[in-house]
């Protein structure tokens, strides 16, 4: 396997998560508004795929390579990263709408934000590809894929709608033209395709720390769940009947059982 081949293959995947993020602003091309019900059933929806793909993908993965040990000692890296993340972001406090309306100086800051936060996120999908090219994957432009690239790949780009949608609410509120919306969105992801070569290079060149990869890239995933993707949804289901429960559980179950061919792949 050519690694420069390998390399632009794993960079098309991270751009298609990437991309994905923009779909999140397409609900404005057609309605003014988004019914919180859909909103937390997206949230549910993403939070399902990600906790499986990090359970039933990356962590059983990792184990196939090495201890719980390594394993649990990536996971916490990777928990470290988004703390990290958190905190920056807390310190530099911005508005989406800053993105489209930012000079120089702040654009650069935004980026670095934005990168620090979507990182782990490629960093999985980058992780996934690394036995890219071994017997027993899915034959794709000339390339055999493992079947965990191929999920986590979709995982992480359905994660992105409702990100993406999260971002372009405010926008819309503020009078941003539609596809105004689809490029902060498209912006605020950029680290992904970024994060994914990184990923894949270096488990090429240190596949003993392969196990650790894993675990890095789920354990940062099962953190943003938590902290991140379920609150969230929470806050949007207060003015549900029920808090929202029904369509958050919904939107899980669905995301698990998208999610449960990794079990018996």
């Amino acid at each position: 396997m050519e690694l420069t081949g390998a390399l632009a293959f794993v960079f098309f995947a991270g751009l298609l998560t990437d991309l994905a993020t923009g779909l999140g602003a397409l609900p404005f091309f057609f309605v003014d508004d988004v019914d919180d019900r859909w909103r937390v059933g997206l949230w549910g929806l993403a939070s399902g795929i990600m906790l499986s793909a990090s359970g039933f993908g990356l962590f059983r993965e990792g184990l196939n390579y090495g201890t719980p040990l390594e394993v649990g000692a990536g996971a916490l890296v990777g928990v470290a990263l988004v703390v990290a993340a958190r905190r920056l972001i807390d310190d530099h406090e911005f508005e989406p709408r800053d993105i489209a309306q930012a000079d120089f100086e702040k654009l650069v800051l935004i980026a670095g934000v934005l990168t620090v936060h979507s990182f782990p996120e490629g960093v999985a999908v980058g992780v996934s590809f690394a036995d890219m090219g071994l017997e027993g994957g899915y034959p794709i432009l000339g390339f055999s894929v493992p079947l965990l690239a191929v999920f986590m790949t979709i995982a992480i780009s359905i994660h992105n709608v409702p990100e993406g949608l999260a971002v372009s609410i405010p926008l819309h509120e503020h009078g941003a033209r539609r596809w105004q919306l689809v490029g902060v969105a498209v912006f605020t992801s950029i680290p992904q395709p970024i994060g994914a070569v990184i990923a894949f290079a270096f488990v090429q060149f240190a596949r003993t720390l392969l196990p650790a990869g894993y675990g890095f890239a789920g354990g940062a995933m099962v953190y943003l769940v938590l902290t991140e993707f379920l609150p969230e949804a929470r806050e949007v289901g207060r003015r549900l009947p029920n808090g929202g429960r029904r369509e958050l559980l919904a939107g899980l179950v669905v995301g698990v059982v998208a999610m449960l061919p990794l079990l018996v792949a």
